[in-house]
């Protein structure tokens, strides 16, 4: 055999050992929008057979109110102060507002433009000491991309107590 051959043999045995050791089949499969579709409707089912009242928002946001609120509801500027833990639908929690700051508090402007539409549109039917379920599919969060720990077309689930509302004005 020469030695052309026989190294173009070693490269093939060393490439062949190589990719086997690779754990392609083991990598997390990216959710399509047609998972999340049924995903998606597989909740709010669940949800409608254990007696809750799910409303939607002009853009598609669908919430569940847990306890109602008093006074206005927020505007685009006012400056909101909210308690919040964030899940999958199938319940894994992925954030919460008690890990950034020590007394649980998130506060923002609503209407900030970092902020996740869905995020943005959902605040407009909590009012003050209200406790609401807000259902986002991925279109009004982070889409076909995902983000850090949040994969492609992942409905988040949120569940916030709006404490305080500061009126731009």
């Amino acid at each position: 055999m020469n030695k052309k051959v026989f190294k173009i043999l070693i490269g093939i045995f060393i490439a062949a050992i190589f990719s086997s050791c690779l754990k392609i089949g083991n990598e997390p499969e990216i959710p399509t929008q047609q998972e999340e579709t049924a995903e998606l409707q597989a909740y709010l089912s669940n949800l409608i057979d254990a007696g809750h009242d799910i409303d939607t928002t002009e853009l598609g946001v669908y919430y569940i109110v847990l306890e109602e609120g008093e006074g206005n509801y927020p505007q685009v500027g006012d400056s909101l102060e909210v308690g919040y833990a964030a899940f999958f639908t199938d319940g894994t929690m992925f954030d919460a507002s008690d890990k950034y700051e020590e007394n649980g508090t998130y506060s923002f402007v609503l209407g900030n433009p970092d902020l996740i539409a869905g995020w943005n549109d959902g605040m407009k039917v909590i009012n003050k000491d209200a406790k609401v379920q807000l259902i986002i599919p991925s279109q009004l969060a982070y889409g076909n991309t995902g983000q850090g720990n949040i994969p492609p077309y992942k409905t988040l689930v949120f569940v916030i107590k709006m404490l305080e509302i500061i009126p731009s004005t």
